[in-house]
């Protein structure tokens, strides 16, 4: 079965480099994020968590308590969002991380596309992290991400939602497979750092746009980023 390619575009707000850089104090709000989509992850404000936009509903997901639905004024530093139909969807065996990412892998309509990637099922064990808010100063996403609050949830239905990135974008934003968890009744969520599934079913949709948009506040404006390698990313991915 053939990844579908969707007229529309992946849009993203900010650029990772700039987080990495401890660059995040302007952000897009909630009610545009929605406006451009329905399907999407992010972060809060302050790197103070993680952010899942699935089926039209833009949840935060804080060490604070439970999921919950952004209020429109809400900010997010950085976003990916599209609009997704309903893909045929594929059903898949057990696994774990790494098998979804063969299986995501195999069936990119191309390595030079942006794809949507969204897993629907029960995780026997999955691994998630958010991150606490900061305050000015605001620190480097390395620093923030190494004291991340990691939560282990057992048999628990819920959904990956994420996108693969072309390599060539690393930096721009996180290449290859990023992906955050919701679970189906809301209690947990957050960035994806390890999990065991049950069976469950994965739809995928390739983009050739890529719509970005940057932030013109002082700080980013003023900040000369480079993008010299990637360990910093793949280590705040891991959660290393």
């Amino acid at each position: 079965m053939t990844t579908p390619l969707s007229p529309g575009a992946v849009s993203q707000f900010a650029v990772l480099d700039a987080l990495l850089g401890g660059v995040y104090s302007q952000g897009i709000p909630a009610r545009d994020v929605r406006a451009l989509g329905n399907t999407g992850i992010g972060c809060c404000e302050g790197l103070g968590g993680e952010v899942v936009l699935i089926d039209g509903e833009l949840l935060e997901c804080t060490a604070d308590g439970p999921p919950r639905l952004m209020d429109d004024h809400e900010v997010l530093p950085f976003v990916d969002v599209c609009t997704v139909a309903t893909p045929p969807a594929v059903p898949l065996d057990r696994g774990d991380l790494a098998a979804l990412r063969t299986v995501v892998d195999e069936r990119l309509r191309s390595r030079n596309l942006f794809h949507a990637v969204r897993w629907d099922g029960t995780a026997e064990r999955i691994r998630t992290r958010v991150t606490r808010r900061q305050s000015p100063p605001l620190r480097p996403l390395a620093d923030v991400a190494a004291e991340q609050i990691e939560t282990d949830s057992i048999a628990i239905e819920g959904s990956l939602v994420g996108f693969w990135m072309p390599w060539i974008y690393q930096g721009i934003t996180v290449a290859g497979l990023h992906l955050h968890f919701i679970s189906a009744d809301r209690t947990v969520g957050g960035h994806v750092l390890e999990a065991d599934f049950g069976p469950g079913s994965l739809r995928m949709t390739a983009f050739a746009d890529f719509h970005l948009r940057v932030p013109t506040d002082d700080r980013f404006l003023a900040a000369e980023l480079s993008h010299d390698d990637d360990h910093r990313i793949v280590a705040v991915e891991n959660g290393e």
